[in-house]
């Protein structure tokens, strides 16, 4: 297994993801990647997406996938957008059209981001 670290962008771990509207029996976390964790994608062969001039590269799991805190207590909940995560992962057989798969294995939360959607009062 490998590992790579970054800032979640998207967090569907607590139930699947839904893409067109439709269920994808995944789990799925997308996650912002630092420099280093990127190339050590690229070079494994897997694509990554450029979203704001940043590299993104969404992980997923069939199963429900081992979230942990840095104490290794289970973490509760779908992780805020802008936490820093690390992910330990395996790669699948390259695919022609897709490229190489990953798929997470467990989860550790480095740094838990703020919930920053407040709801006004008079919402």
């Amino acid at each position: 297994m490998s590992m790579i670290s970054g800032k979640v962008a998207f967090s569907n771990l607590t139930q699947h993801d839904f893409y067109q509207g439709k269920d994808t029996g995944n789990f799925t976390l997308t996650v912002t990647l630092d420099d280093d964790s990127a190339k050590t994608l690229e070079a494994e062969g897997v694509r990554l997406k450029t979203y704001e001039d940043t590299q993104q590269r969404k992980f997923k799991s069939a199963y429900p996938t081992a979230v942990l805190n840095m104490d290794n207590s289970a973490f509760q909940g779908e992780i805020p957008r802008g936490s820093v995560v690390r992910v330990l992962y395996k790669t699948g057989p390259e695919n022609k059209e897709w490229g190489t798969p990953v798929y997470m294995e467990k989860i550790r939360v480095v740094e838990v981001a703020e919930n920053t959607t407040e709801v006004p009062e008079e919402f």
